[in-house]
């Protein structure tokens, strides 16, 4: 039978990721519309949304955070094709995003002094191997496998290169040891449930120093340009955009920040990723046809949940056949209208995928689970 109970916000996918609880679009009132992103209102918009987010994650006060273009894909290349090739590059991959920026530095920029420490989804590199004396690149969060990094006790603190991390699906629900990282990059859309397209960038000092002492051999495009004759372009970091933001999202962001400072600030959006966690952990260890993507605990992410179907019958078809019963699986629950966009990611292995950010409302999730044992038994059947 069909469970009764369901999420009140039937709201999971991995990004864009679900509104803040009680959000309406009356939230966005006061938004700039229709003015001038340079004009005093404007800046003041945008300088607040930075001002707040340093605030709630509690970064020092001599990095610098700017607003860029092109989301977290965005800030995330603006570091790569500006900080790389002055020394050595080792890159951590273990997910799909990982494998991308993998692709930009060796296929792309075609740097010859690289690493790779990669492993499988579901598990972490050897971080021990990883040289911090090189530049190493790595996301914080695999949001196509569940796996994040357990702490930043592996990075140096005395290291000579400079760490860039892809935190996006971490920020505002994971700690992160600023101190060990020289360049941090974020979108709004996913712990904050904020609109796309926009993402920010966090410089360290030594990450500031090295936009001013090295300049990469091949052209920087004016969209991804940080430094210009050897001098920080500080109006960035000055809520001066390189391009045109949208104000309205900006005011959504603002929106998110307001609610987070309003619930107890960035230890309450940890407890809230977490006990979503917690939730999925428990019907997890009563549930014999699914297991975690993620195989060790400690490393298991609370944001971008992902689960493996490890049923026999399952297990026993082919990877399009597998896919082709997620998707019917998923499918059956949004035809319900109790969980949108639950299929794992289409390169990750096949499997399910909760987002669990602090913008889900953790009864939202216990009251899924049911609907996927419901959902599960169908499509086990047709098999």
């Amino acid at each position: 039978m069909k469970p009764t109970l369901r999420p009140r916000v039937p709201h999971f996918s991995s990004g864009p990721c679900a509104k803040r609880p009680g959000w309406s679009v009356g939230a966005l009132a006061d938004a700039a519309l229709g003015r001038a992103h340079r004009s005093a209102f404007g800046k003041a918009k945008l300088q607040e949304v930075l001002d707040r987010s340093r605030a709630v994650l509690r970064i020092p006060s001599d990095y610098r955070l700017g607003i860029v273009a092109g989301s977290d894909t965005g800030a995330v290349e603006m570091a790569l094709w500006q900080l790389l090739g002055a020394r050595g590059v080792a890159l951590l991959q273990w997910d799909e995003f990982g494998a991308r920026w993998v692709y930009d530095v060796t296929e792309e920029l075609r740097l010859a002094d690289v690493r790779v420490h990669a492993a499988p989804f579901g598990r972490l590199p050897t971080l021990a191997e990883v040289d911090t004396d090189c530049d190493v690149v790595f996301p914080w969060n695999g949001t196509t496998s569940g796996v994040c990094l357990p702490n930043g006790d592996w990075i140096a603190a005395g290291r000579r290169g400079l760490t860039i991390c892809d935190a996006t699906s971490a920020v505002f629900a994971m700690a992160l040891p600023w101190d060990r990282l020289d360049v941090a990059t974020w979108s709004w859309q996913k712990s904050l449930g904020g609109e796309a397209a926009h993402g920010v960038m966090m410089l360290s000092p030594r990450a500031a120093e090295r936009l001013e002492s090295y300049a990469p051999p091949w052209p920087v495009p004016r969209l991804f340009r940080l430094a210009k004759g050897g001098k920080l372009i500080e109006g960035v970091f000055h809520a001066e955009t390189i391009n045109t933001p949208s104000l309205l999202c900006v005011e959504d962001a603002i929106d998110g920040l307001r609610w987070a400072e309003a619930i107890g600030g960035l230890p309450a959006l940890i407890a809230r990723s977490r006990a979503n966690l917690a939730t999925v952990t428990q019907w997890v260890e009563q549930t014999p046809w699914v297991r975690f993507l993620a195989a060790e605990p400690s490393y298991r992410s609370s944001t971008s949940i992902c689960l493996q179907i490890v049923d026999e019958r399952f297990a026993a078809l082919d990877d399009a056949a597998q896919r082709a019963s997620v998707r019917r699986l998923a499918a059956l629950i949004e035809a319900e209208g109790v969980g949108y966009d639950l299929a794992g990611h289409r390169d990750a292995p096949p499997g399910l995928r909760i987002w669990g950010g602090p913008t889900v409302e953790r009864e939202d999730i216990a009251r899924l689970l049911p609907w996927l044992d419901w959902a599960f038994r169908h499509v086990r059947d047709e098999l």
